[in-house]
């Protein structure tokens, strides 16, 4: 998905880090990165606008990631392959999404997206 971008000819945009809370600071749920301690609007929202774009990018490059292991699990030279509905059991995605994410691995894979073996 992100990569699609960068093949396009957009220039893929590198948000801020996110930095690992320690373990007692993510046990108050009112606790979030700290930002609950930013009193600045002007810097709360920016530091904000960081950690949604972090987050994005993370949650596009993992899913990337979910679509080659999908389409290696399914990989039909494999021997001990799986079915999209078994992937989809893994996932607890649907059969229909499953089919769809191998479907976006293969050709992850096949254009030179990621791949974790190299």
């Amino acid at each position: 998905m992100a990569e699609s971008a960068e093949r396009s000819g957009q220039r893929r945009v590198r948000p801020a880090p996110l930095i690992f809370e320690p373990a007692e600071a993510t046990a108050d749920p009112e606790h979030f990165f700290d930002l609950e301690s930013i009193e600045d609007p002007r810097e709360l929202l920016t530091r904000a606008t960081e950690l949604t774009l972090a987050f994005r990018a993370a949650t596009d490059r993992a899913i990337e990631f979910q679509a080659i292991a999908a389409a290696q699990l399914a990989d039909p030279r494999r021997f001990d392959r799986l079915t999209p509905a078994d992937v989809a059991e893994r996932a607890a995605w649907t059969e229909d999404y499953a089919r769809k994410m191998i479907e976006f691995g293969q050709d992850l894979i096949r254009t030179g997206g990621r791949d974790p073996e190299e």
